[in-house]
């Protein structure tokens, strides 16, 4: 970025905390990181309020059947690419549902490739399969970025909900957007590198945002991972822990109810706490978009 890009960027600023950094023992540089690492916590809080507004957004736009699309480049991209990895494992949903978009492509998630976070046509371009009612977040610890700016613009032209996550609360396209989640992280402890305080922003924020969405779709039962696909053998057997650990029952009537709910933990769980067939429950699971508790509720309320 040209210099009078960066003026104003909190992130940019020289921190008066590190100055000597580079004249110091291992240990001592160490403890300067995790002092300013420290701080990150208290910043994210600040910023809940906006983050549920965010959360909102993205329930009921999933619940609609529209889809949240990330964009990013750089860390941000990166971040944005594996938080939407990690959660049709984790939660069982379609890969689809909620997808990442690196500037750059995934070329660019494993080497940076010049240029393409200042080309706000490509952003654009990205956001040409968003549509109306789905939601768009943007990842920038500048808030400035002008492939996230185009993708966000493109987005809310199409009729799509506008999310940006970044750490300047004096952002101008926090101004574009319905929900501008800034978390003021201050200036890093190597000055400009965002992957460090404003990255870890950025990581923890999207971990909330996802993990809050999913539980509030239904996707977990208490704070267990019960929609979680079996991909290996330490997955399967998490999956009969799971079990036990919801229902009290023992290994062998869990891994049973298992097998015969063919491998679903949902249609398992719920036809041991309600003491129904599989049949029941995974009937009473699609009438309830997949939540257990309500699942159960339906069963209990046919009683």
């Amino acid at each position: 970025m040209p210099l009078a890009v960066l003026k104003g960027v909190p992130t940019e600023v020289r921190n008066p905390r590190t100055t000597e950094i580079d004249v110091l023992p291992t240990l001592e540089i160490l403890r300067l990181i995790n002092a300013e690492d420290t701080l990150v916590p208290a910043a994210v809080a600040e910023a809940l309020p906006q983050v549920a507004k965010a959360v909102d957004l993205e329930v009921e736009a999933l619940r609609a059947g529209g889809r949240v699309h990330y964009f990013g480049a750089g860390t941000s991209g990166r971040l944005a690419v594996l938080d939407a990895a990690e959660l049709p494992p984790t939660f069982g949903i379609d890969p689809s549902l909620v997808v990442a978009h690196h500037a750059g492509g995934f070329g660019a998630i494993s080497q940076a490739i010049e240029n393409v976070e200042d080309d706000a046509a490509l952003g654009a371009s990205d956001a040409g399969d968003v549509n109306e009612g789905d939601v768009a977040v943007g990842i920038t610890a500048s808030g400035r970025t002008p492939y996230v700016v185009g993708a966000l613009r493109a987005a809310a032209e199409a009729g799509a909900h506008t999310v940006l996550i970044s750490s300047n609360p004096a952002a101008a396209a926090g101004t574009e957007v319905e929900v501008h989640i800034a978390v003021d992280t201050g200036p890093e402890a190597v000055s400009g590198s965002t992957r460090m305080k404003a990255g870890t922003a950025a990581k923890l924020v999207l971990n909330a945002m996802s993990t809050t969405a999913m539980v509030r779709l239904g996707r977990t039962y208490s704070n267990l991972m019960v929609s979680m696909s079996a991909l290996n053998s330490k997955l399967r057997g998490r999956l009969v822990k799971i079990l036990v650990e919801a229902t009290g029952m023992d290994a062998e009537t869990c891994e049973t109810a298992l097998a015969d709910a063919a491998g679903d933990t949902r249609t398992a769980l719920v036809s041991l706490l309600c003491d129904v067939s599989p049949g029941r429950a995974a009937e009473a699971l699609a009438g309830s978009g997949g939540s257990v508790r309500e699942a159960m509720s339906t069963i209990h309320g046919d009683a």
